[in-house]
């Protein structure tokens, strides 16, 4: 008999990319929203977040510092994310009956 084909492990490089897509998207959000909220109007700024999105992007396919630092950037955003999310669920969890 024949041993069960196992599926190929994913790359590190694909997992890489999304968590360099997922950082730049949020870093891009929280410019959008501080420069609508302080100077700018709707239209302004979604071009500049989108145009900050885009280098962001581009910069991280080309430079392996700023691969690892926006990796640093997504691990620190799932963590404080994770921690707001067991802050909240302990707050729930109190007033639970």
């Amino acid at each position: 008999m024949n041993a069960p084909i196992e599926p190929a492990a994913r790359s590190t490089s694909a997992k890489s990319a999304a968590r360099r897509i997922a950082a730049a998207v949020v870093l891009s959000l929280l410019v959008f929203v501080v420069l609508w909220i302080a100077a700018f109007s709707l239209v302004t700024s979604l071009l500049i977040g989108s145009g900050f999105f885009v280098v962001v992007v581009a910069a991280g396919t080309v430079s392996d510092l700023v691969e690892m630092i926006l990796d640093a950037i997504a691990t620190v955003i799932s963590v404080v994310l994770a921690v707001i999310a067991a802050v909240i669920g302990a707050i729930f969890s109190l007033f639970g009956s």
